[in-house]
């Protein structure tokens, strides 16, 4: 059991929220938090992280305030302190004296205070091993100081062989970056140091031995010291092989993630392979002078998750005068099964080399072999990879594209190499790592090659071309029959190519980098957009706390500030703002915060990156502030500015203070509520049901204005129809099609991690395109927050169109609209077309999620649908179902549609204007 789950969950959540307990509950939680320390064992508390032993202490003592306080900052810096002390290392934190806590509580142990590394390069370079990354120690920033005195030692194991090394400090904020607190700043962690393999000599001689790199840094007590930690992909992801000597090699490994440097001298290695169609002819050397013991007899395959185990004589062919003994090994194709092998799925084999004294080791390359492919039988080859170890590792694969060219030209990006495979109904995506999103990659075949090449500063969009979104991307080669990314058959590098990489190409405003994973599979980087002595916390939280208070002396830009979604895009009720005021030619300048440069805008219109100078500029000096999100806790209105919350959507789901009381509840949130409502001067409210309700759950304090919502103004636009028809024209839907629109909401037990929601599809896409496929597309549109892609999308009936950029324009379009418990219901009940409710979990969502503000079930506009099936069935007849729900829908659209004019964008531009007239005198 970890030291914190000892602390009863009632007691921990009275921590996190004791600085919104009313005073005269703090006594009773001081005395639980006291039998709880005096019952517990010394070594859990001792385990106990700093913060927490300092927290827990204070709790126990009864010192309020200073918990209090001190839960406020940790909010701001979580597992971030500073560490001060000579003989001894102690946590400092403010508001709290060091010498007023026991030295139980207050001083570090060693395991506290570890060295925190990464491994950024592991390259050969003019002979020797260069090794690059960063080391610092958490909360101890000044040990990592561009002068700091860290030292690098290569230790052999199992002796007390010591090597010292001189290690070069470097600039390096990818250490900040990675650090993600905001307190420290570790940009000058960064070292490189190089390894002369002469001096892993022993004796005068290359016999086997590792050693293992260790870092050490000094600090507050005394010296950290640890290992340098592997990366998750290209060089510094990988091990690295060079042959020192004949049948000598120095390997560049891991293990358990910490980089080692091993001397192997290897008594046996393959140095051939050749096929004749149906067997595979492996042929080793040993060495002459080996003891007998170590002679070779036989090659071992396993393949270790099917059991699968066979093992080949050795026939020793030549007593080679080189000082090596030629044996050959031969196996025969048909011995290895081939049924599970399909597409999306290979299977590596492990191949050991036996001995005469009962011992193996894996078969490793010789330093003149190469790797190849051999055509298998259906589709299918079997190749001889490698990877950084030198590892000789069979594979049995379907056709797999093998990139052997890889070049930037002008800003392009082409792939080409070989292809063997089916190419009829085959075509190429870019993956997302993180986001499982696809992306079409245009690719040609011919005489068994293949090329593919695109632009990344010009991926095509709805309104124009955007940049490469920012991640880790995979060329796949897929069916377009299929589905989903099951089946996908991965794009990887020539094994004897991988040292040409990293390619890198510097876009218009970010560094694309052409990089690999899993040794030989390649990908595609999209860096960040903003320079990097911006894309840490540290740095964020100096623009914030240093360069804002500046920018707020300046004068007010005659401008307004538009951010929808966070800057995802330029939509909903912050567009209809806009394009009000555009209809006013009003002389203000427009400026659109975006993320991620995906949001393509309108002529005329500035963009400015989230979290870029020019974003903090533009918050501190816009006349004008237009959201439909929250703005950051750190931002303060000036006097004289006029900020707009539009807030974007009628709650049916209970919402922040509301939920006092449920376990959904956050109370800190809920605390700051008063504070955030102060941001505002107008709160937009779209109707008489919402307005008491918002008023109360967030806590206003600022004037509510109930203008109905800007975006609902579409339904009454005059050119409404010539509208709908340009978007059915833009997503290429046939004019014999009727549109059925899934706009669901997101669910708050299916995530990633953090605000990462899963896609939680339940529908039959295949059986609805079997049964509506005639004369229907199926448009769906996740949610903002949800990753993953949509099963069948760009197969004609179901289109994907999330990154259409705004709904509105979608829901002109929609015949049907299908949707759960998501807000757009109150919206598209504006156009008096046909809903249905998807609400598979209705009884899961709304008693144990987050609980509904009305009876749903009972004044829903539609009929509430929990089986695709049943779903499929309704849409083909909608005619019914719409005459049957015709009351109910009259009524809904009475209850939550007013006003309803078209008027709405008007009335807010009105009253924002007069309040800035107001402010001005």
């Amino acid at each position: 059991m970890a030291p914190l789950d000892a602390i009863p969950e009632e007691l921990s959540r009275l921590m996190k929220y004791f600085p919104e307990t009313p005073v005269e509950e703090r006594p009773a939680f001081h005395r639980a938090a006291e039998s709880f320390l005096s019952q517990a064992a010394p070594k859990v508390v001792r385990q106990f992280s700093p913060m927490a032993r300092v927290k827990w202490h204070l709790a126990a003592s009864g010192r309020g305030d200073e918990l209090r306080d001190l839960l406020h900052y940790e909010r701001e810096n979580p597992g971030a302190f500073s560490v001060r002390g000579l003989r001894r290392a102690r946590i400092e934190l403010p508001g709290v004296e060091s010498d007023s806590l026991p030295p139980s509580v207050r001083n570090f142990n060693r395991s506290e205070l570890p060295v925190r590394s990464k491994l950024l390069d592991l390259a050969w370079r003019d002979g020797k091993l260069v090794v690059g990354g960063y080391a610092y120690i958490p909360n101890a920033p000044s040990a990592t100081g561009k002068r700091s005195l860290r030292v690098a030692a290569l230790r052999r194991l199992g002796s007390r062989s010591t090597l010292p090394l001189r290690l070069r400090t470097v600039r390096e904020p990818r250490a900040t970056i990675a650090a993600k607190g905001a307190l420290h700043n570790y940009d000058w962690s960064g070292f490189e140091l190089a390894i002369d393999p002469s001096r892993l000599r022993i004796q005068g001689k290359w016999q086997p031995a590792t050693w293992r790199l260790g870092i050490g840094i000094p600090r507050p007590g005394g010296m950290s010291i640890g290992s340098v930690t592997k990366n998750n992909a290209g060089a510094a992801g990988h091990s690295l092989t060079r042959f020192l000597d004949d049948g000598v090699r120095l390997v560049a490994g891991f293990d358990r993630n910490r980089l080692r440097i091993s001397v192997d001298v290897v008594p046996a290695e393959v140095v051939g392979h050749e096929s004749d169609g149906e067997n595979l002819t492996v042929t080793l050397r040993s060495r002459v002078t080996t003891p007998a013991g170590k002679y070779p007899t036989g090659l071992r395959i396993s393949h270790a998750s099917s059991g699968f185990t066979h093992e080949l004589p050795l026939q020793q062919i030549e007593s080679g005068s080189d000082g090596w003994l030629r044996h050959t090994a031969r196996l025969t194709f048909a011995d290895i099964p081939v049924d599970r092998i399909v597409p999306g799925r290979s299977w590596k084999y492990n191949v050991s080399i036996l001995f005469a004294d009962g011992t193996s080791r894996r078969a490793t390359m010789g330093q003149k072999l190469e790797t190849g492919v051999h055509p298998l039988p259906e589709g299918r080859e079997f190749a001889v990879v490698t990877d950084g170890v030198g590892n000789f590792t069979p594979q049995i694969r379907v056709n797999m594209p093998l990139v052997d060219d890889v070049r930037w030209s002008d800003g392009e990006l082409v792939l080409s190499g070989t292809y063997t495979g089916r190419t009829d109904g085959m075509r190429m995506v870019l993956r997302h790592t993180t986001r499982h999103e696809d992306r079409p990659l245009p690719v040609e075949f011919a005489d068994g090659r293949f090329t593919a090449r695109f632009t990344p500063d010009s991926m095509p969009s709805y309104d124009g071309p955007v940049s490469l979104r920012q991640g880790r991307w995979l060329p796949r080669l897929r069916a377009t029959t299929e589905w989903d990314h099951t089946h996908d058959i991965p794009v990887r590098i020539r094994p004897d190519l991988v040292d040409t990489l990293p390619l890198v190409h510097q876009g218009a405003s970010r560094t694309y980098t052409v990089e690999r994973l899993d040794y030989d599979r390649i990908f595609i980087e999209a860096g960040s957009v903003l320079p990097p002595e911006l894309r840490s916390a540290y740095h964020q939280r100096q623009m914030s706390e240093v360069a804002t208070p500046e920018l707020r002396k300046l004068p007010l830009w005659n401008a307004v500030l538009y951010n929808s979604f966070g800057g995802k895009q330029f939509s909903d009720s912050p567009r209809a703002i806009y394009e009000e005021l555009a209809r006013r030619e009003s002389d203000l300048e427009h400026i659109v915060m975006v993320r991620d440069e995906q949001v393509p805008l309108p002529p005329g219109v500035r963009g400015v990156e989230w979290r870029s100078a020019e974003w903090y500029e533009a918050l501190a000096r816009s006349r004008y502030v237009i959201t439909n999100g929250g703005i950051k806790d750190w931002f303060v209105r000036r006097e004289d500015q006029v900020v707009v919350q539009t807030w974007h959507g009628t709650p049916l789901k209970r919402i922040g203070a509301d939920l006092l009381g449920t376990p959904k509840a956050n109370l800190a949130y809920i605390a700051s509520l008063p504070q955030r409502s102060r941001q505002y001067n107008l709160f937009i409210t779209p109707n008489g049901f919402s307005t008491p309700i918002m008023s109360n759950a967030f806590r206003l304090q600022c004037e509510v204005l109930e203008a109905g919502y800007p975006r609902n103004d579409v339904f009454h636009a005059p050119d409404r129809v010539k509208r709908a028809a340009a978007v059915r024209e833009k997503l290429g839907i046939p004019a014999d099609k009727k549109v059925v629109l899934y706009a669901p909401t997101w669910r708050d037990d299916q995530r990633y991690g953090g605000r990462r929601f899963k896609l939680d599809n339940r529908i039959d896409v295949e059986a609805a395109e079997r049964e509506l496929g005639e004369d229907h597309v199926l448009l769906y549109r996740k949610h903002h927050k949800v990753l993953d892609s949509i099963p069948g999308a760009g197969q004609g009936f179901v289109y994907d169109v999330t990154y259409y950029p705004d709904i509105a324009d979608l829901y002109l379009i929609a015949d049907v609209m299908i949707t759960d418990y998501s807000s757009v219901l109150f919206d598209f009940a504006h156009s008096g077309r046909p809903m249905l409710f998807f609400t598979y979990d209705l009884e899961h969502y709304r008693d144990t999620l987050r609980g509904f503000y009305f009876d749903f079930t009972s004044r829903a506009p539609g009929p509430l649908i929990k089986t695709s099936e049943d779903l499929v069935s309704a849409i083909r007849n909608i005619d019914a179902v719409s005459e049957e729900y015709k009351e109910k829908y009259a009524q809904f659209r009475v209850d939550f549609c007013e006003p309803s004019d078209g008027r709405a964008a008007a009335r807010v531009v009105d009253r924002m204007l007069a309040v800035n007239d107001e402010l001005r005198g």
